[in-house]
């Protein structure tokens, strides 16, 4: 009998042992670290910081493929660069996405986002420098504005078909920001609750940081002069749960004699845009729709971009806007609130 218990004793504490490891080994599988993965993409910088149980590279990896097999002006395989050739394509889920929030943001903007606005974009050498024009003039402008409008295209049964083979579709405005919500999207599929995405400085934010804390952005001050780099910030913001972008004036501009040309294209008149406002820093209910919103408050200026974002209902704007020899800031009303959620 003793041997028996003495059996009985040992397996008893075989078992335990086993069960020990078991546990030891489901803990450490499923601890939560902090990751951060950084490199380049779309010609700009992503700095993405989440928790997880292991690093998630491979998958945010495959997201931006994804998004750039879709919508890239730069891929000659992308469904964007088969629309724009003419080629016979059908649309995907990431482009319809784009689309829909174009279509809505060119409505509340008045026309003033509008992704057909390509042709302009290029001939004033903010797309590939090979498709600048050598001069840019009245007529030229005017030749080109009978292809721009957001009228002239139309998405049926995953098919754009456009009234003018010209029309040309440039995403570029809502690429960083829609990237942002993809790579979102993969780290909340992955079961990641705290996390930051930033794409050139679209970001989305969620939870709070490996120190517990809320997430820290910043708002870039413009220098007033709009020369050389600034690094200096306006604001930072303690966030949680946020998506956010930034339009702006000041870094991506050329003169063209003593004509400044900025990035900003109006696509109701044809040219870049010449009012005060150096900043739009925008939150909404997704990155991408901040990404269109940002790029709409800058063609629009202050208060006609105001009155956009009482129209939106789901979007507050931060304005940083040239006055005299100084920069003023102008919020939307429901600024403060958004920022605090």
């Amino acid at each position: 009998m003793q041997g028996v218990n003495k059996q009985h004793t040992i397996g008893a504490l075989i078992g335990l042992a086993v069960a020990a490891l078991l546990i030891w080994g489901w803990e450490t599988d499923s601890k939560l670290s902090y990751y951060r993965n950084e490199g380049k993409v779309f010609g700009t910088y992503y700095n993405i910081r989440y928790e997880a149980k292991t690093d998630l590279q491979d998958s945010i990896n495959a997201a931006l493929q994804a998004f750039d097999n879709s919508l890239s002006m730069f891929n000659p395989h992308s469904v964007l660069s088969a629309i724009n050739d003419n080629r016979d394509t059908t649309t995907d889920a990431a482009f319809e996405s784009m689309w829909a929030e174009a279509e809505q943001v060119y409505a509340l903007s008045n026309g003033a986002f509008d992704i057909t606005v390509a042709p302009l974009v290029k001939a004033f050498g903010f797309g590939r420098k090979s498709d600048q024009y050598a001069t840019i003039s009245m007529q030229l402008i005017d030749s080109l504005r009978e292809f721009v409008g957001f009228e002239k295209v139309q998405l049926i049964d995953h098919k754009v078909i456009k009234s003018d083979a010209r029309v040309q579709l440039d995403a570029g405005a809502v690429a960083k920001g829609q990237a942002c919500d993809m790579i979102a999207d993969v780290l909340r599929r992955q079961g990641c609750e705290n996390y930051l995405v930033d794409i050139g400085g679209e970001v989305v934010a969620h939870g709070v940081n490996d120190k517990k804390e809320p997430w820290h952005i910043g708002i870039t001050k413009p220098n007033i002069n709009n020369e050389g780099a600034q690094e200096d910030l306006q604001e930072i913001l303690a966030v949680s749960d946020i998506c956010m972008a930034t339009s702006g004036n000041y870094r991506n501009y050329y003169y063209d004699g003593e004509q400044r040309r900025s990035h900003t294209i109006d696509p109701r008149t044809g040219y870049p845009v010449q009012h005060s406002v150096l900043s739009a820093t925008v939150v909404s209910s997704s990155c991408m729709r901040a990404d269109a919103f940002a790029t709409a408050c800058m063609v629009l200026g202050a208060d006609e971009a105001l009155k956009m974002m009482e129209r939106a209902g789901d979007a507050a704007c931060y304005l940083i806007v040239a006055q005299n020899d100084s920069l003023v800031v102008v919020q939307s009303p429901k600024w403060a609130k958004m920022i605090e959620k």
